[in-house]
């Protein structure tokens, strides 16, 4: 005993030393080695048995159940029989001494160092486990405990960690699923008696003056009125004991609901018990009590109640989310909503003290976000199965949201909501589009609801009628997404205006469009208020109210511009002639404010606040000009309606829009404002394209603006949003004319010399390029050229030339009609040679001077190999590769991936992406670059990237290696007509076959690594092979490396190391093992187990015998799951052993 007491005044010490503030690291590293290997000692436990009941000490007693736990989790299995049994039973008796003085985290933790024995226990050696924790439920002085323990034993239980057999997971299920009707019927036991005890001392209220019409609605709702009545009683005071038994009742439910199936072992007798205690989360008289009183005891108190609350909507959520409901259990279901509903009912009921808003927020914030909850999992998971019920009154639960949705007291509880909305209207325009005969009906059923939420949610962004909320959205802090607060609200709200258009597109634009008509009005009368200063023009509105109220309604034009726009797509298609007055009215009057705001430039006007009206007049502009690019594609359909007869209409909105965005295209105009107006000259030039465009005085101002040099440049997106608009226009057919009018001789022309003025300046590098002594000259032009990007400059820079040239080449070779496709190669061929030849030239001397200039290189080389590599034809195409490769050696690749960071990673996998393009080109053109590629690959990339653990580079080469496999199998197997009928020709013949097996050594090689991406990609790349082209079928695949590959997904699956690919490893195994079940079953297994280090023959032997000869995808990848989980756990446990432990 000495010993034993001088051994814990020693730990105490420690521990104290240890968790001071003045205690060294280094000393902590010491005292912590003292610790673990006292820990690990033979006897051990019984110094901390002894610790646990003689100590106070928290870090004592903390440390000395970590002791136990290690021994339990760790050891067990090479504990004596006999001090099991005294383990089992002493621990148990500590914690029925103490639990009631011990510190809450001390007892759980030695509640669950009990569970984890019963764990491994339960019910061979410790028989008496499950039935103790029955006995301290029911005895009224251990309930608490014994709910502890229940929790705990659910958590460790139902759902165990990887350290035991799948044998004992399934037997440890099984037995608690054999408890599940006894401990439901406990619990419920202790809520009624508890409910039911406080019940009877409650004090009756009086009668509310509006009771009568809630017990009316409730008794509707759950079609009983003893059921209303029942839950019409008030909800009884409890003590602080009887709250926290509750309290710990429910968190049991919780979990078990998480994980029992639904059954009729969980009584409508529980359900309307737990409903009686989520109505604790509506009762607002507790913290009314709390803030008169002033009581922290009280304040206490009103968070334990409104805790109950949450908790009995935990236990329904629980419910609500599984989606496999047995029939039986349907009835049930209808009452849970019934009464869920009676409970919504009551949080949006307005009396004379009480508005709907101020009563949410007097509600717990959890308890509102548990009810969001709900109603979220009740609109996606069981609307389509309740709203068939004549009993569920639908139209009536859409009221109560509404009033729920919009009297949120947080703006997250409104988007919430908003969710909520936008999966009812995806399941009301599904189901209508699966019943199209029902239709009418389904509409008017919901009709007025649709147009009640249309209207408040318009309402909602706008600052006329909300100002207050929306000023407190933050719309300069960028999310995940990339937007701000204010952003995601108005993109939300637009996507339930968009949804109710959908369905009902009548009332949402006779509801929309006035407002917006109001809204525009005020901002075409600011013309009026313009006068003329000493600086330019200037807005006479000063007074601050004025300005405010123009803030308003500015802000409120530019988020229905937005709503304008999003509704564009149901004004086309088949309800183009139905709704087209609609249309042509919006069209016009965006027509009218683009024009406007470009004739008075209010974007350019002094104002009174130039930090709030300024950028509000911008934004309204910007979205003007957006909104009209949203009708692109009805004025295409326009088009080709009248093109015929009386287009006048349509050239007079056409022209207008163009005499609206020409003042813009220029460097003066704010770029928000500039990349508008090219956005919407590309869509006119792409989409509507009419015949009269390149006359029109507006886009020939726009041709000379952007080819003369002496201009001002504009900035790289505009720039390059201009030139394809541009070559848009030349390069396109009309539509709706024969290919005889196209008059393509001399759109060809004009287009041959918009490029050419465009890269003049580049195309006259050339010649500085031919002589060698000018080299230096020409590395300086270039990184002039390269650094003189501002604005002010007037030439056009090396990489906005490149720039502009992709982007023609992209548009102009992703046509829809494969005919213009052939027609603009055909073009590019004629004025694009002379700048191949001049990318060619300067792509090695920019090589040598800067990475991001041959980045950008690269990728004009790339986009014209993608669009335009038949049409370069061979010769000029080998001498590019050959350029490359000869520029591309294992030096230069070695220091642009080892030294020249990201941006020389960059560069080679450009590089590697142009010799994608190249490799999976069909036909004989392309092959004899094969050889040299695939070397380069496996001889020069490889090598350097295969070791280094950054994923740079690895992704871009196997995919290349993937393309040159995929596209170019017959370089590997030649296969023949003949052979492939001929039953006696079992395999084809094979050639390459040191390139083919190097490329998968280094596919093999890449599951070594812990880059999950690259890992998952190349699995996926396997994948692809083996059904395109039966890869794990081919014989060297099948005979030399198809148990290697199989070999390393099971030790990565047995090492975790990537655990998110789980279920594609198992498939991928499978498809592999059954090309050959035979050799799989027979020898790859056993040899597998048998070189399995940490496990002995016999658990060998039971791994072996647990892996069933299943030959379907199901059962087989069960098997391995089951294989690698049970192996694991056999090495756990041999390494919990003492050392010369005989194993038998």
């Amino acid at each position: 005993m000495a010993s034993e007491e001088a051994s814990l005044r020693a730990l105490e010490s420690l521990m104290t030393e240890f968790f001071h503030n003045c205690t060294t690291n280094e000393r902590k590293r010491e005292i912590e080695e003292l610790l673990n290997n006292f820990a690990q000692q033979i006897g051990a436990w019984r110094f901390c048995l002894y610790f646990l009941s003689s100590t106070r000490n928290d870090y004592v007693m903390m440390y000395s159940l970590t002791v136990f736990e290690n021994l339990i989790n760790k050891m067990w299995l090479g504990v004596p029989s006999q001090d099991k049994m005294e383990i089992r039973s002493c621990l148990p008796k500590l914690l029925l001494a103490h639990h009631k003085t011990l510190p809450y985290f001390i007892r759980n933790k030695l509640c669950k160092v009990i569970v984890d024995i019963g764990r491994q226990d339960w019910p061979m050696f410790y028989h008496d486990f499950f039935t103790n924790i029955l006995q301290l439920i029911q005895s009224p002085v251990t309930t608490p405990l014994g709910l502890i323990m229940l929790k705990t034993t659910s958590e460790e239980l139902a759902c165990p960690r990887e350290d035991l057999s799948v044998a004992r997971k399934e037997e440890l299920r099984k037995l608690l699923l054999d408890q599940v009707q006894t401990v439901l019927g406990l619990l419920t036991g202790i809520l009624e008696s508890i409910w039911d005890k406080h019940s009877v001392t409650a004090a009756t209220p009086p009668p509310s003056p509006t009771s009568g019409e809630s017990g009316d609605l409730l008794s509707s709702l759950l079609q009983s009125p003893n059921a209303a009545k029942l839950l019409n009683q008030p909800i009884p005071i409890l003590d602080t004991e009887s709250e926290y038994i509750c309290s710990l009742a429910l968190e049991c439910l919780a979990h078990l609901f998480s994980w029992i199936p639904l059954s009729t072992s969980i009584t409508p007798s529980l359900l309307t018990t737990i409903f009686h205690f989520a109505r604790f989360g509506c009762d607002t008289r507790v913290r009314k009590m709390c803030s008169v009183n002033g009581s922290s005891q009280n304040s206490v108190l009103g968070q334990e109640r409104g805790r109950l609350g949450v908790l009995a909507m935990s236990c329904i959520n629980e419910l609500m989310s599984k989606n496999c409901v047995p029939m039986e259990f349907e009835e049930y279901l209808l009452r849970m909503f019934q009464q869920t509903f009676y409970l919504l009912q009551k949080i949006t009921k307005e009396n004379n003290a009480h508005t709907v808003k101020s009563r949410l927020e007097e509600l717990d914030e959890s308890y509102i976000e548990k009810f969001t909850d709900f109603l979220r999992l009740f609109v996606s998971v069981h609307l389509r199965r309740i709203e068939s019920y004549s009993q569920f009154p639908v139209v009536e639960f859409l009221a109560l949201l509404f009033k729920y949705t919009f009297h949120q007291p947080t703006h997250e509880g409104y988007f919430s909501c908003l969710d909520i909305w936008t999966l009812f209207l995806d399941y009301l325009t599904s189901k209508i589009k699966s019943r199209l005969a029902d239709k009418e009906a389904v509409l008017n059923r919901y009709e007025d609801a649709l147009v009640l939420l249309l209207t408040e949610v318009l309402n909602r962004i706008q600052f006329r009628y909300n100002q207050a909320q929306l000023e407190e959205l933050d719309d300069e802090t960028l999310d995940d997404d990339q937007q701000t607060e204010w952003q995601r609200y108005l993109r939300q709200s637009l996507e339930v205006v968009a949804k109710v258009m959908e369905l009902l597109p009548t009332h949402a634009f006779s509801t929309l469009f006035p407002v917006l008509q109001d809204n525009l009005e005020v901002y075409l009368g600011l013309q009026q208020f313009v006068v003329t200063s000493g600086t330019g023009h200037r807005l006479n509105i000063t007074a601050e109210n004025d300005c405010r109220r123009l803030h308003c309604s500015l802000r409120d034009l530019s988020s229905l511009l937005q709503a304008v726009g999003r509704l564009a797509e149901y004004f086309i298609g088949d309800v183009f002639a139905a709704r087209f007055n609609d249309a042509l009215t919006v069209v016009e009057r965006l027509v009218k404010v683009t024009l406007y705001g470009s004739q008075i430039k209010l974007y350019n006007i002094e104002t009174a606040v130039p930090s709030v009206l300024k950028p509000d007049l911008i934004d309204v502009h910007a979205q003007s000009l957006a909104a009209l690019q949203a009708y692109a594609h009805w004025l295409a359909q326009f088009y080709s309606e009248v093109h015929r007869q009386n287009p006048e209409q349509f050239i007079s909105l056409v022209s207008t829009a163009l005499e609206a965005i020409t003042p813009l295209i220029s460097s003066k105009v704010q770029e928000k404002l500039l990349l508008s107006a090219c956005h919407l000259l590309v869509s006119l030039a792409t989409t509507v394209r009419p015949v009269f465009l390149i006359s029109i005085p507006a886009v020939q101002k726009v041709f000379n603006r952007i080819t003369d040099t002496s201009a001002q440049r504009l900035p790289d997106k505009a720039q390059v949003l201009v030139c394809r608009a541009l070559s848009n226009v030349l390069l396109l057919p009309w539509p709706n004319l024969p290919e005889s009018e196209q008059q393509w001789a001399v759109r060809s022309t004009n287009h041959a010399s918009l490029i050419s003025a465009l890269t003049r300046e580049y195309r006259q590098l050339k010649s500085n390029a031919i002589l060698p002594q000018r080299k230096v000259q020409l590395e300086d032009k270039i990184l002039l050229l390269w650094v003189c990007k501002g604005h002010s400059h007037p030439r056009l820079p090396v990489s906005s030339s490149i720039k502009v040239l992709s982007s023609s080449v992209v548009q102009g070779s992703q046509s829809d009609h494969p005919s213009d496709t052939q027609r603009f190669r055909r073009y590019c061929r004629k004025y694009l040679w002379r700048i191949y030849q001049v990318s060619t030239d300067l792509l090695s001397v920019a090589a040598r001077i800067r990475a991001d200039v041959t980045d950008e290189m690269l990728s004009f080389f790339l986009t014209l190999f993608q669009g335009l590599r038949v049409q370069m034809g061979v010769p000029f195409t080998e001498q590019i590769i050959q350029t490359f490769l000869n520029m591309f050696t294992r030096e230069q690749l070695a220091e642009s991936i080892l030294h020249e960071g990201s941006t020389g990673c960059r560069v080679v996998e450009k590089f590697l992406k142009i010799l994608q393009v190249v490799v999976q080109e069909p036909g004989q053109v392309f092959k004899p670059f094969l050889p040299s590629v695939i070397s380069l690959c496996m001889e020069q990339v490889y090598p350097i990237i295969a070791e280094r653990s950054s994923p740079d580079v690895k992704a871009e080469l196997f995919e290349l290696l993937f393309r040159v496999l995929h596209h170019n199998w017959r370089y590997f197997f030649k296969s023949s007509v003949l052979a492939s009928v001929q039953r006696g020709v079992a395999e084809e013949q094979m050639e390459n076959e040191a390139q083919f097996s190097a490329i998968m050594q280094a596919f093999g090689q890449s599951f070594l690594q812990p880059d999950i991406h690259l890992f998952k990609q190349n699995l996926f790349y396997l994948e692809t092979l083996n059904t395109k082209q039966k890869l794990y079928h081919k014989k060297i695949f099948r005979t030399t490396m198809l148990f290697q590959f199989v070999n390393v997904l099971l030790q990565v699956l047995v090492h975790k190391s990537h655990d998110l690919l789980q279920e594609e490893i198992g498939i991928a195994t499978y498809n592999m093992a059954s090309v050959d079940f035979d050799g799989f079953y027979s020898a790859f297994l056993p040899e597998f187990l048998a070189s399995c280090d940490g496990v002995d023959s016999n658990q060998k032997n039971v791994l072996g015998r647990n892996f069933k000869m299943d030959r379907d995808l199901p059962s087989f990848t069960q098997n391995v799951h089951r294989l690698v989980n049970d192996l694991r756990y056999y090495r756990l446990c041999n390494d919990s052993l003492p050392p010369g432990t005989v194993k038998l």
